[in-house]
Formats: structure tokens, sequence, C-alpha cells
């Protein structure tokens, strides 16, 4: 973390305060590559200029006052949407620190509790994003999403509206995808709330405008960057379907209407927020249907993740999917997602033989007697060869020594790696005798990790092992011992496995997961359906790829076995469908394709989740999202869901929509012409 304080509310990445000059580009370092550091979160040290006289003293000292016309620049280290100085009402000219010790006399420094602010630099608690988390950091904002994670286009698009004079125009734009992923019929919609904590933080800084000024074709108007500089999503409206619903191809997961540069420009970053959280949150939902709802699933992949940004939504979105841990530290710090993880096959190669071990008593968890844990486990390795048919000339004495040294370490959470050198003949015994030994100074074993070979095979020897030795012994626990596999698990791998009766109680899932090696992006799209009240389409030779025009409202429409039956777009000024009431609903491209419905229910699905410059919701935990995708995933029928030519869930539109669609269709396509 860089030992810098992190700027005012803006979205950039340094601070200029000297004549609008900025100083020479020094790299960011993620706030998000960091160390498991309390300190680095809420105090920073700041280096003050070199006028500036320290006060006396080293704890307790009274407010700084800096002047910001000294600080050239400040390198942000940690997320500047909640931690930066706020602005004293009484002075334009000074920024206001709360000082809480001074340190470091070799130094001119000075540690500061950094305070939380909104962009106009007022003290606030955003209460929609504070209501009803249950994790310990509801507001963190990765700060590398800001307004300048766009392609070019939108910024040279907007300059092209802005030389245009359409500064007033206002527009509605649909994001949504085409086809489902993995070749399955739903998806899992995730990410709007990124997508809120984004419109909330949308301007540019001073050394945005600045980058933008070199970036950009020469010949640009200052008052072109004097306009975006200005920009904020204040006369932005956002609808959305509830994050953690399914969702299904051409229903527009977020409407965006406002003013049409400011929208324009959200495009790309609102994409990049929705593609891979919502596919990640699909796949991990997939992996939870066939893995069953009694297997636990754990996500291990941050080293294989395309990045830190990656692995960590990865983490996040599994988790939302279904997934009931990770092993990402930081991923369980920021979203309260528990952290599980044993040790690797370095920590058994590391030792080479018993000798090596410098520790080799535990106190009893009971009575405080202190026994040698190493001698127990030889004793109960001798006696377990003949119960297990294996000879202990074949297991590796220095696996025991590994084993023995993790459980003293953790003797309430013994879990060990057994596929080291061969679980049957060694990794399995030493195990077992390491366990009893536990077992003898009153602690209970949690179970195995295999992360190679027959998985099948090896967790029914396994179970097969710690039944007997629960038998043996008269300890019933042991035959319930974890089994964990893992090992480049897929979706495939775990059908597999289920159809040859294997006795693993946890996958932990990495690869696979979060790279969605079968289908590595989603394909969401961002259209504009209508301007200044005008709809407008796209029309195409691929009929797939033609919008639906205009502004539309949803409805989910439920069958009299309470699943959802369709999805129907309607035309906002239509009226809505009523339960009991006969509906047509049709295909929006195909004449045939048509049928009545008679709704039992009937669920709007768009809510203003944004608009006046503010959240409107009250948005859920991080828990409730979870609890959601299940929920919604109850809705569906299973032919809907299941792993093999799943049932297409249909989506319609009303027979007011589709024939506007066609007249606009029409009116729009060129007539060729015949010689």
């Amino acid at each position: 973390m860089s030992s810098f304080l992190p700027m005012p509310a803006t979205s950039g990445n340094q601070y200029v305060l000297n004549n609008n000059v900025p100083p020479p580009l020094v790299p960011l370092q993620s706030a998000i590559v960091q160390p498991m550091n309390e300190d680095s979160v809420e105090l920073q040290r700041i280096k003050l200029p070199s006028s500036t006289t320290k006060p006396s003293g080293t704890a307790g000292v009274p407010d700084l006052q800096i002047d910001e016309a000294s600080v050239t620049r400040m390198e942000v280290g940690v997320d500047p949407d909640l931690y930066f100085p706020y602005e004293d009402e009484d002075s334009s000219s000074t920024t206001k620190y709360e000082s809480t010790k001074l340190e470091d006399r070799q130094e001119n420094t000075v540690t500061i509790k950094l305070m939380s602010t909104n962009v106009a630099g007022d003290l606030v608690e955003n209460n929609a994003f504070a209501a009803g988390r249950n994790s310990w950091n509801r507001n963190y904002h990765n700060s590398v999403v800001q307004p300048l994670l766009t392609d070019l286009y939108q910024i040279t698009m907007a300059y092209a509206y802005w030389k245009s004079g359409k500064i007033d125009d206002n527009a509605v734009f649909d994001l949504f995808f085409r086809t489902n992923p993995f070749q399955g019929e739903f998806t899992i919609f995730a990410g709007l709330e990124e997508c809120l904590k984004f419109l909330d933080s949308f301007h540019y800084s001073e050394t945005d405008i600045e980058y933008l000024k070199h970036a950009l074709p020469q010949g640009i108007e200052d008052e072109f960057f004097e306009y975006l500089s200005q920009l904020t999503a204040k006369d932005v409206t956002l609808y959305a379907i509830e994050e953690g619903s399914v969702a299904f191809p051409r229903v527009p997961l977020i409407k965006v209407v406002g003013p049409l540069i400011i929208v324009q420009l959200l495009e790309t970053t609102l994409l990049t927020l929705v593609n891979y959280a919502s596919l990640m949150a699909t796949n991990a939902a997939r992996y939870r249907m066939v893995a069953g709802k009694h297997i636990h699933l754990l996500e291990f992949g941050l080293r294989r993740a395309q990045g830190p940004d990656g692995g960590l939504s990865a983490s996040k979105y599994s988790y939302i999917g279904g997934f009931d841990g990770t092993s990402n530290v930081l991923a369980g710090k920021l979203f309260n997602i528990p952290v599980k993880g044993t040790h690797a096959h370095a920590y058994i190669t590391s030792f080479t033989g018993i000798d090596e071990l410098k520790t080799r008593v535990l106190q009893h968890k009971e009575d405080g007697t202190t026994r040698d844990i190493l001698e127990l486990a030889m004793e109960h390795r001798s006696s377990l060869a003949s119960v297990l048919d294996v000879s202990t000339d074949e297991s590796s004495e220095g696996e025991l020594a590994a084993m023995v040294s993790f459980a003293i370490a953790f003797p309430d959470g013994f879990m060990a790696l057994v596929d080291t050198y061969d679980v049957k003949r060694s990794g399995l015994l030493n195990f077992c005798a390491v366990a009893l030994a536990l077992n003898d100074q009153g602690y209970r074993a949690i179970g195995i990790r295999i992360d190679s070979g027959d998985l099948a095979y090896l967790s029914c020897l396994a179970r097969e092992t710690f039944e007997r030795i629960a038998e043996r012994f008269k300890l019933p626990w042991f035959s319930k011992l974890t089994i964990v596999a893992s090992n480049d698990i897929n979706e495939d791998t775990i059908l597999s496995l289920n159809e040859q009766g294997h006795k693993i109680d946890c996958f932990g899932i990495g690869t696979h997961l979060v790279t969605c090696q079968r289908q590595p992006a989603l394909g969401c799209v961002y259209k504009m359906v209508e301007i200044n009240n005008q709809p407008r389409i796209k029309l195409s030779q691929d009929v797939g790829k033609v919008t639906m025009p205009g502004s539309k409202n949803v409805f989910r429409l439920y069958g009299a076995d309470g699943h959802a039956l369709i999805d129907l777009l309607q035309r906002v000024d239509e009226n809505p469908p009523e339960v009991g009431q006969k509906v047509l609903c049709r295909h929006p491209f195909q004449e045939s394709k048509r049928a009545y419905v008679i709704p039992t229910n009937v669920e709007p699905l768009y809510r203003v989740y944004w608009t006046d410059g503010r959240v409107a919701q009250v948005l859920p935990s991080l828990e409730e999202v979870r609890e959601r995708v299940q929920a919604s995933l109850k809705t569906l029928r299973q032919d809907h869901k299941r792993t093999l030519n799943p049932t297409p869930y249909k989506v319609a539109v009303s027979d007011n929509l589709y024939n506007f669609i066609h007249e606009l269709w029409l009116q729009n396509a060129p007539i060729g012409e015949l010689s």
C-alpha cells in the first residue's frame, strides 16, 4: 500500500494543486493488491511539505491545518471513494484532517485518521448502501472502477454529440444478453450494486481531464473539457431487475434513462461490471445444482483468475451463486465470505523425517496434561497397519512429521493433504494415526483433502477406512470425517463422480470456475432504444441482433403449478397484465409463434434503483442476494435447469409491442430494387 494520503473525492488517482500543472505520472498501485493490514485502511501517513511545522507530542494532537496550495501531488493508497479528507466549511484554502497520532521523528510525516465523505465533501452516511449489510465492509468500492475505465470511442462520441448540440437530448438504453451461457437456459443477474456505486462516484477528476487533453485528438475546445468536468449521474434514472434473479435472453437486465451524453459514457463500465459478475454467478449456480445441496463447495481460484480484480470478483460472485466459502483472504475480509483452507504439498515435502520436529507435545484439551503427539501417532500407526492391511515401512516418515506438526499447530482444525506420496500406503495411514493421537488429547480431526488420482475410488477407500477405524476404536465420529476433493474439477467431473458413487463431502474448485472455461464471456450489449421520446431500432441480416425499440416494462407470468411460465415485454404505456386475465404473448420475430396465457401470478421485474442522484432502494446484503439466487431458481421448472438439453424458457412481447417492432422495422429497412 502507498504511504501517502488518498485525495479528496474524485475518480482519478492524482491530486494536482499547483496552478493546474500536472506532475509526472507515477504508476498507481492497485488498492486490491495488499497484505492483511488493518492499519493500511484507516491510518495513512502523509509527507508534509517542507515548510510545514510538525506539532509536538505523540498523541491527542489537535486538528492540523495544511495549506493545499503547497501540496503538489498525493498518491492514492486506498479507495478514494471511501477514505479521503473532508473540506473545512470555514475555509476554502485548507483541508482539515483529524489527527490521531504523530510518529517517525526521522521524517516529516504525520499519521492521520481519514474521514469518509461524499462527492460534495460533507460527512455523510449513505443509508442505501449501509442498510442491510452484515459484512465488515459494506462500502467497499474498487478504485479502478471510474469514468476512465471505458473505451476511447465513448469519449470521442461524447465530444461529437457535444459538438452537434445534443447536450439536451435524452435517451434510453437497454443492457441485455442474447444467449444464455454454458449451453444452459438461465442466467443469474449480478453486479447491480457495483453499477450503483459507479453512478454514485461518477466524476472526472482534474487529472482525468488533463490526461484526456493529451489522449484525445488536437483541436478539441476547452469548453468541452469544462463540460466533462461538471458531469455527474444526477440526472440518470436506472431501472433493473433484482440482483440475484434468474434472467433470460433479450430481457433488459438494466434500463438506463437520462441525458444522451452521460448515458452513452456509462456503457462500457456498466457492461464490464455486469458481464463477468453475471457469468460467474451463473457458473457457480450450475456447480451448486450438479453437486447437490448437501455437498460443500469452496472456491479455490485466486491463483488461476484473470488478475487480482478477476480473483476478487470470482470469490464474491461464486459465493452469491451458491458456493460456501473461498480461499481468498481479502474476499473474506471485504465481503464477510467464510474463508477455508488447509496446506499445500510443499508443507508435507518440507519435512524429510521425524527428527526435524521441534515441537512434539500437546496439552490435553480439558485436563491440560501434556503428551508426546509423535510418540502417540507412531504407536497408533503400528496398530493401524494391520487393520488397514498396509506396511509402516511403505509410509513416509517425513509426511508423518509434517502432519504431526500441523496437528499441534491446529489441533481443533486438523485437515491434511494425503496424496503427496501415496494415498493408500502412506497418506491415509499417517493421517489416521495422527487423528487418533489428537483424540487421545481430547481433540477431533476435521478430515482430509485429495488433490490427485482417481477421486471416486480414493474417496470410497478413505470412507471405508474411516468406518473401519470408527468401529474398531468405538469412535462413531471418525466415520464422518470430511473428505475434500480438488484437482481441476468441472461440472462434468462432478456429474461423473456422482455416477460412480463417490464419498466426497466437499469440492474445492478453482480454474474451471473462476475462468469460466466453458464460456469465458456472457456477451451483454448496451443498445439505444429511444431518443427524445422517439423509439429507435437497430436492424441486421442476423435477426438475433435486431433490437426491440422503445422504453419497455417486463413482467414474469406464473402458471397454475406456481412455476415461472414466460417473461413478457410491453411498451411502457400499456396496461400491465392481470392475474386471471388472458394475455396474448408473441415471439418478437416469428409471426406464427404466439399463445394465450392466463397467469396465476404477475411479477413486475423492474424497480427504480437510481434516480435524482442517489440510490432509490435499500440494497440487500450479500447473504440476501445469495438467498435470492436459490429462491429465484426454485421458480423455474426442473427441465429448464437440467444439464443436458434443457427446455428453453419463453420470452415474449405483447401484441402491441410486436406490431410496433415490425412497423418500425418496415419504416427503417431499405427497399431493394431488382434489375
